[in-house]
């Protein structure tokens, strides 16, 4: 698919799509800058937030759908890497605050919500944030989106509890959240995590070259689509977990659910969820770098394997001390990068997956619902008033 022409890849509707994968390295490296551009008022602006009250901040990662599995990824990863003595990461999705806000939101809790959301749009996001401001004694408004028109940016622009970052380039037109998703879940990680600015421009340019590679073996990854498969499982831990939602979600969107899909953490899928796989089935697992947990992946990858119960049982990993031994999809030559970075280009992978799955099965990426009943942006939802 990278290598067809732009007449090829229309006819087959996929030139969209495909081209905003490819372009996510490049979009990597300007998020960035993004955040060096943005940093004095970045930092000013969660030292009002500290200031609300005593203790530690909660700060809540929400957004709705792809949005949503943007604080499932990075959440995770900040909890050891982020000031965790200042701050309470906590992801929760705009759909559960809005629908149940009292079994979410605490309103003596001083909070910082930060909202993900490549448009803006979503009846949701903006619903979320007025409950938050309705039910919450102390909050302030971090906006993390793709879009300078939307309703989000817009209506946030002149309120002084409110800051609004936008990554514009990544405002996806395809149907699929793609750079959006990879974009979010790099600002935000950047903006949280104690490493060194200098320790921070490393991992980006890495998991740059990273998913460089990812373009330029798609050959490979197409090989793991050449079988009668009809399933798809995604597995991961930590943050992976929240990827392998993302990951299963992009099957899904693209092929319209004529493939069906499941995912879980590696731990937690032997308990019942197992019963998924079949010979028709292709698993893949994302493999954590840390020590300690990626034992527990390389364990599933090796019953699933070992039982032969599966068309493929592929780990998604970086070379280290130890690796799964079976089918992989190994990058090699890098220094070994800590969850939060190395999410990117494993989702890279998925979405390329996803991509050629979805012309294998004959839809089109770039417009995969042939009825329009999903869309790019959630229509029909009605928000009830709600008052605290």
């Amino acid at each position: 698919m990278f290598e067809k022409s732009v007449e090829e890849l229309t006819e087959l509707g996929a030139q969209i799509t495909t081209a905003e994968i490819a372009q996510q390295p490049e979009l990597w490296r300007d998020t960035l800058n993004i955040y060096r551009e943005n940093k004095e008022a970045i930092e000013a602006f969660l030292a009002e937030a500290r200031a609300m009250g005593e203790g530690r901040l909660s700060v809540v990662f929400t957004g709705a759908g792809t949005s949503d599995y943007v604080g499932d990824t990075c959440a995770p990863y900040l909890r050891h890497a982020g000031n965790t003595d200042l701050y309470d990461f906590k992801p929760i999705a705009t759909t559960d605050i809005v629908s149940a806000p009292r079994d979410f939101l605490r309103a003596e809790d001083p909070t910082l919500v930060v909202s993900f959301a490549r448009s803006g749009n979503s009846p949701e996001s903006l619903a979320a944030v007025a409950v938050a401001k309705e039910l919450v004694h102390n909050v302030k408004f971090l906006n993390i989106t793709c879009a300078p028109e939307g309703k989000l940016a817009v209506e946030s622009a002149d309120d002084p509890n409110a800051l609004t970052l936008l990554i514009p380039r990544a405002n996806d037109k395809g149907f699929a959240m793609t750079g959006s998703y990879s974009c979010m879940t790099l600002l935000s990680t950047l903006i949280f995590d104690t490493a060194s600015d200098e320790q921070k421009a490393e991992w980006v340019e890495t998991i740059a070259k990273m998913g460089e590679e990812v373009i330029s073996r798609e050959p490979e990854i197409a090989d793991y689509l050449a079988g009668d498969f009809t399933r798809v499982t995604y597995l991961g831990s930590g943050s992976f977990g929240g990827l392998a939602q993302e990951s299963q979600l992009k099957i899904l969107e693209l092929a319209h659910g004529l493939v069906a899909t499941s995912y879980d953490t590696s731990m937690g899928y032997r308990h019942g969820p197992k019963s998924f796989v079949d010979d028709k089935t292709l698993v893949f697992v994302f493999v954590n770098n840390d020590a300690y947990t990626r034992q527990y992946d390389i364990d599933i990858l090796n019953e699933i394997g070992g039982d032969k119960i599966a068309q493929h049982t592929v780990a998604v990993q970086q070379e280290g001390a130890t690796v799964y031994e079976g089918e992989s999809f190994t990058f090699k030559g890098y220094e070994a990068l800590p969850e939060g970075y190395l999410a990117l280009p494993f989702v890279m992978f998925a979405q390329a997956i996803s991509l050629l799955n979805s012309v294998r099965v004959g839809n089109t990426p770039d417009t995969p619902s042939p009825t329009g009943t999903v869309n790019r942006v959630v229509k029909g939802v009605t928000i009830h008033p709600f008052t605290a």
